[in-house]
């Protein structure tokens, strides 16, 4: 946890987000889908607040928590910028296994981007996962971040040397087993869990929740900015964005997105 708190603290989370557009796009996309209008929402992990102070600039009420205080602060003062802070039910300095400082069932939609892929053991995982479920309402609707295993196995192949230990191969075959990873680089992406595809849903399930969509939220990042440059000359990134968004969904496509949003109910 303090490999985490040491991460974020120098790590500009809100500028990841701010780079990478796409990938809040396909995931607003999704939400809204599913949010009806008047929900009270949690935003669990919620860093800067990039989600949670979009939601309530749309009128929703929302409640913040994150590990890292200098990212509370962060999303704190965006608010009070933003003139949006009075529809914030709270800042917490919280760990996503231990919410004690909200009540059970007390909200429609949670959301949790951030904590399942930085939560190494199982217990830990199961741990946050019956927080999210306690806290919302039961026929809330959850979202929740998971980073693929595939994925990162073809990353790490890909840019060996930006992904030590992953620069040989028998390290790699001990990822693809275990789906535990821990930078050796310092100051590099801290350590992390990758889950099995088809291993997510079922272990969402088990907790309590009835499974909706699985989406792959960045597809998009496959696209450098060459890439880019050519849809927007052409004057059709946007339409490049809404077929990406159609196509999230698509089993067939989970693999290639470092980051999947699980969609479920609380039965």
């Amino acid at each position: 946890m303090d490999n985490i708190l040491k991460y974020y603290n120098q790590f500009d989370e809100l500028g990841r987000l701010e780079r990478e557009p796409v990938e809040f796009q396909v995931n607003w996309h999704y939400m809204k889908k599913y949010l009806r209008e008047s929900a009270t929402i949690l935003d669990n992990g919620a860093g800067p607040g990039k989600y949670s102070i979009a939601f309530a600039k749309e009128g929703y009420k929302v409640a913040l928590t994150d590990i890292t205080p200098r990212l509370v602060e962060i999303a704190e003062k965006k608010a009070k910028e933003l003139g949006v802070a009075k529809k914030f039910l709270g800042f917490y300095i919280a760990d996503a296994c231990n919410l004690s400082m909200l009540d059970d069932e007390q909200f429609d939609a949670s959301l949790m981007l951030g904590p399942m892929y930085h939560l190494q053991k199982e217990k830990d995982r199961i741990k946050a996962v019956k927080e999210l479920n306690r806290v919302t309402k039961k026929g809330g609707i959850v979202f929740v971040a998971f980073m693929p295993r595939i994925r990162h196995i073809l990353t790490s192949l890909l840019y060996p040397e930006s992904w030590k230990p992953n620069n040989r191969i028998d390290r790699i075959l001990q990822f693809s087993e275990s789906g535990c990873f821990n930078h050796s680089d310092e100051g590099r992406f801290t350590g992390a869990y990758y889950f099995e595809i088809d291993d997510i849903n079922p272990f969402m399930e088990s907790h309590g929740f009835e499974t909706k969509e699985l989406i792959g939220s960045n597809m998009g990042a496959m696209l450098n900015e060459h890439n880019w440059d050519y849809w927007k000359e052409r004057g059709e990134a946007d339409k490049v964005i809404q077929l990406i968004k159609e196509r999230a969904s698509d089993t067939y496509t989970l693999g290639v997105s470092s980051h999947l949003l699980y969609i479920g109910r609380k039965k």
